[in-house]
């Protein structure tokens, strides 16, 4: 097949998911035009049932949904976390973070179904953007002036600037020579769906044993009112198997027994699904004419739910640079503008990677000294207010110094 130039943008995002397709959105927000390439098929990641993953959007993450346009789609679909509670295997020492009425909820639960379709469904109405779905790249390019990706149809993409968004397995960044910092946590995540007798009041829980964090996180009520959570569990990698092939009846006793019973009885709701937990963390996030944004260039443990809004940050700075930049008459692959990127974004990230990783470590010790210390620990937190509004504070996003698109 003959080559066929395509028209030059400013943009070439390569990974079309979750933050890939924000970035587009949010750049065209402020007039930058996108090629968006993802080998998936959308209606695939779009259909009942493919991934029973949810994701908390923090409330600095759902300002940049309204500003840019996505978040009335979302609203009906939100389930608003408006406290959460952490333990230590369900001992007395429980610590509880509720923000002040005024300053509104921790977050919103969305299923990623909900969060894709929204996210699809502008884009395929934004003209800046021309979206290159079920494409493989066979080339990518970074030249002085411009960057190229060749796909497998023969068409060749240029832009100013190429964004790795592929997530943790990228060929962008590996291509590029980044050097990735990872080690295995020999865990492995559970997901489920469960409803459940007793109403969640849109309390998130964490739940610590020395195998790993269990997590109930308040969704919806289904279509036909049953109250209903979304659970994540680690487990061992070698048992992960086992779990995974439980029978419904044994599965949800296994799950009681970690819940204690806080939710009554329970009941599955959707498939099982699991995934492996690592950590990496990139040594640099930009090189000549590339910026890696999300899990291309940060993967942390979901123990604080924080991965996905850590991207999203990474594309409220990334925007915030390029519009700054041309406000000066500078093009988006300016060497510039992606030092900016990098000084604001690399530090910010690898303090949340490193945090959530500590605290994986900490909670896995195992032994009836180090839980009674944990929740000695726990217990003084709950008594420091000035501590706790700073945890809520970073649970909600509004720390540092966040990207006008995060702000209110």
């Amino acid at each position: 097949m003959a080559q066929a130039i395509d028209e030059r943008r400013d943009l070439l995002i390569l990974g079309g998911g979750l933050v890939g397709m924000t970035l587009a959105l949010a750049a065209a927000r402020k007039g930058f035009s996108s090629h968006v390439v993802d080998r998936a098929d959308p209606a695939e990641l779009t259909a009942e049932g493919f991934d029973g993953r949810a994701s908390a959007i923090s409330t600095a993450s759902w300002n940049l949904f309204k500003n840019i346009g996505v978040a009335e789609a979302l609203e009906p679909f939100a389930s608003p976390i408006a406290s959460i509670a952490v333990t230590d295997q369900g001992k007395p020492g429980r610590l509880d973070f509720q923000p002040e009425p005024h300053d509104g909820s921790l977050g919103r639960m969305f299923a990623n179904r909900q969060l894709r379709l929204a996210l699809f469904d502008a884009a395929e109405k934004e003209p800046l953007i021309t979206w290159y779905s079920k494409a493989n790249v066979l080339d990518r390019q970074r030249g002085e002036h411009s960057v190229s990706a060749k796909l497998g149809n023969g068409q060749r993409l240029t832009a100013q600037l190429m964004i790795a968004a592929e997530g943790r397995g990228s060929p962008t960044r590996d291509e590029a020579g980044l050097v990735l910092a990872k080690w295995n946590y020999s865990h492995r995540a559970i997901i489920a769906g469960l409803t459940h007798e007793k109403p969640h009041e849109q309390i998130a829980w964490e739940i610590f044993y020395p195998a790993g964090p269990f997590a109930l996180l308040p969704m919806k009520d289904t279509a036909d009112g049953k109250h209903a959570s979304a659970m994540v569990w680690t487990v061992d990698e070698k048992d992960a198997a086992g779990v995974l092939k439980l029978g419904d009846r044994a599965f949800l006793a296994e799950v009681e027994k970690r819940m204690g019973g806080i939710f009554g009885k329970i009941a599955s709701n959707g498939p099982r699904s699991s995934y492996p937990l690592g950590f990496h963390h990139t040594a640099r996030i930009t090189e000549h004419r590339l910026a890696l944004i999300g899990d291309a260039a940060h993967g942390i443990h979901p123990i604080a739910g924080q991965g996905l809004n850590l991207g999203l940050r990474d594309v409220g700075a990334l925007v915030e640079v390029l519009d700054d930049g041309r406000l000066i008459g500078l093009e988006p692959g300016d060497a510039q503008l992606l030092a900016r990127y990098e000084r604001w974004r690399g530090l910010d990230s690898f303090m949340v990677a490193l945090a959530t990783d500590g605290l994986t470590r900490l909670f896995g010790i195992p032994g009836k000294n180090a839980s009674a210390l944990r929740r000695i620990g726990m217990a003084g937190v709950q008594r420091a207010p000035v501590l706790k509004n700073w945890f809520m504070d970073e649970a909600r996003g509004m720390s540092g110094d966040l990207p006008v698109l995060l702000r209110a």
